[in-house]
């Protein structure tokens, strides 16, 4: 049986799970700006510096669709919380960095953190009255390019006036504040539904193929 939606509340929950689409979507342009030093600061070619952005791009086309049906197995707002994990811990990854091997580490952490946006996504459709839900998805969905877009001119600031190590521990805080405010004041939603297991051969299959087509583009 469904559980009762949370109207009165469905405005405040909409709005944390857009904030957590933005921190996500924060890296995706996070280190845009410092591409250009990225070899000189890591003592790297720039095609090795590429990857730091690569990295991130990659793991954010394959945890996408993962998240979503790991949200319907074991809970929406649980996966939400552990996919908060390998951004919070790709952050400190990148901030503790003083190479480009750990760097691209901690970035592909960091893009597994977008599964937050699908799997927000689907907790609204539980949680919010069905006359808002159309709205309520598409302020989900564009945090992804208001992340993405706020990106830029935040880490240009951060670098321009701090370490650029700042920009990494700026956002594994703000991944902490979005889990902490989640655990506390966002429902589980439904009872999970979804039947059988998880395809481990076809979730390798469709990242193996998104890599490919992605860094064929």
């Amino acid at each position: 049986m469904d559980s009762p939606k949370p109207a009165a509340r469905s405005g405040g929950v909409v709005g944390i799970l857009a904030f957590a689409g933005i921190v996500a979507a924060l890296t995706q342009t996070l280190v845009v700006p410092l591409i250009g030093e990225l070899p000189t600061m890591f003592d790297t070619s720039a095609s090795n510096a590429s990857w730091v952005i690569t990295a991130t791009l990659l793991a954010a086309a394959v945890a996408t669709p993962v998240a979503g049906r790991l949200g319907d197995m074991y809970g929406k707002r649980r996966m939400l919380l552990v996919s908060l994990l390998p951004l919070i811990l790709g952050s400190v990854v990148c901030a503790l960095s003083s190479s480009v091997v750990p760097m691209i580490a901690g970035r592909g952490l960091q893009g597994l953190g977008m599964g937050v946006v699908p799997l927000g996504i689907s907790l609204l459709r539980d949680v919010v009255p069905a006359e808002k839900l159309g709205s309520s998805i598409a302020i989900m969905s564009a945090s992804m390019g208001v992340g993405g877009a706020l990106g830029l001119p935040f880490s240009a600031a951060i670098a321009e006036n701090a370490s650029w190590r700042v920009l990494f521990w700026v956002v594994a805080a703000l991944a902490v504040a979005v889990g902490t405010v989640i655990w506390f004041f966002v429902p589980a939603g439904r009872e999970n539904s979804a039947s059988g297991g998880f395809d481990v051969l076809g979730a390798i299959g469709l990242g193996a193929a998104l890599i490919c087509l992605l860094l064929g583009v």
